[in-house]
């Protein structure tokens, strides 16, 4: 302490000095607008300036930190992506499962799933409406994603659904790109897998292609969507593909579903069925073949009564003719008497 007293008195000369300049800049600045105005604006300068340095400094002492959060606010981005992405394929793909509207020709019964079961080999469906609603056997069963089963057997107000999850259950499909064509069957072990068979060798199939329905038979219209391809193989005999199709009704959260009414065609079922009864097809070859000979009498008849009338026509031409010649052999008579008699009076007056 002595010593920095001893340092004051030393230099109190240079100390008194500083201590006047300071006061006189500080009269100077006070009260003077010029100088006052400089001084500001100088010392905004250097201020600012001084703090661009500090920042400067403080940022890239801190740049580490940032580099880590930044990167973390990265992974969160991409995350946030993907998962984006993931949802933008699900949706695609759901606007395919669903059932916009069918042909106004068709008629929906909406109905509730009572009772189901999917972990046996023949499972069924118990739907609460039936033949009070107009449902019958052999009836199309589908959902908002797609085709469910076929009615199995009815009640006055329920019905029983054989559901694509059964052994016994067949279904006409299709490749929707290529129309190729096939039977679905169901395999015990999936309750959202089944399988397509007899689809050709040289048919093109990639994965993510849609299966629908074919409308080869009269349950389902064409082109209702069962599932999407999602493995490829060859059959037992190695001469057709067997497709792993993943199916859209999700059966396990299955509660609303639609029964198709009015597909059926009793015209086209009874054809079908006269096709494949052999009695019925004799009835049927002998009904044709005794259309076929009234027919060919009746033609032999309409020929003859042409020829007939050809005859009669060919007849009365030849009539006229005679006539025509008898009536001009008149007239020449007629005329040849009058010119004999015109000369007998001129000679009877000479």
């Amino acid at each position: 302490m002595r010593a920095l007293f001893d340092l004051l008195i030393k230099n109190k000369h240079w100390f008194l000095f500083l201590l006047l300049e300071v006061i006189s800049l500080v009269f100077l600045f006070s009260y003077n607008g010029y100088q006052k105005s400089v001084y500001f604006t100088t010392a905004n300068d250097v201020v600012g300036s001084t703090y661009n340095v500090i920042s400067g400094i403080t940022s890239y002492l801190h740049l580490k930190e940032e580099n880590h959060a930044l990167e973390a606010c990265n992974e969160r981005l991409r995350q946030k992506v993907v998962e984006m992405q993931q949802r933008l394929a699900a949706a695609q793909l759901d606007s395919v499962k669903r059932i916009d509207v069918l042909p106004q020709e068709f008629n929906l019964v909406n109905a509730q799933v009572v009772n189901m079961t999917l972990h046996k080999a023949n499972n069924l469906i118990t739907i609460n409406k039936g033949e009070a609603d107009g449902i019958q056997p052999e009836m199309g069963v589908v959902c908002s994603r797609g085709v469910v089963g076929i009615v199995y057997m009815t009640s006055r107000h329920y019905s029983i659904v054989m559901p694509l999850l059964n052994v016994n259950s067949k279904v006409s499909c299709r490749l929707r790109k290529s129309e190729y064509f096939g039977s679905l069957i169901w395999k015990r072990g999936h309750a959202d897998i089944s399988y397509a068979t007899s689809i050709p060798r040289h048919a093109k199939v990639q994965k993510k292609d849609i299966v629908e329905t074919n409308g080869f038979s009269d349950i389902f219209p064409p082109g209702i969507p069962i599932g999407y391809v999602q493995g490829i193989d060859d059959s037992s005999d190695g001469m057709s593909y067997l497709l792993r199709v993943k199916l859209f009704a999700n059966f396990a959260t299955l509660r609303e579903v639609s029964v198709i009414t009015n597909y059926q065609s009793p015209e086209r079922h009874f054809l079908e069925e006269q096709a494949e009864n052999p009695a019925k097809q004799d009835s049927v070859l002998n009904a044709q073949e005794k259309q076929k000979t009234l027919e060919e009498e009746k033609r032999k008849a309409e020929e003859q009564e042409k020829a007939a009338k050809e005859k009669e026509e060919k007849e009365k031409e030849e009539l006229e003719k005679i006539k025509t010649e008898l009536e001009r052999q008149h007239a020449e008579a007629v005329a040849a008497q009058s010119a004999n008699k015109n000369t007998e009076n001129t000679d009877t007056v000479r």
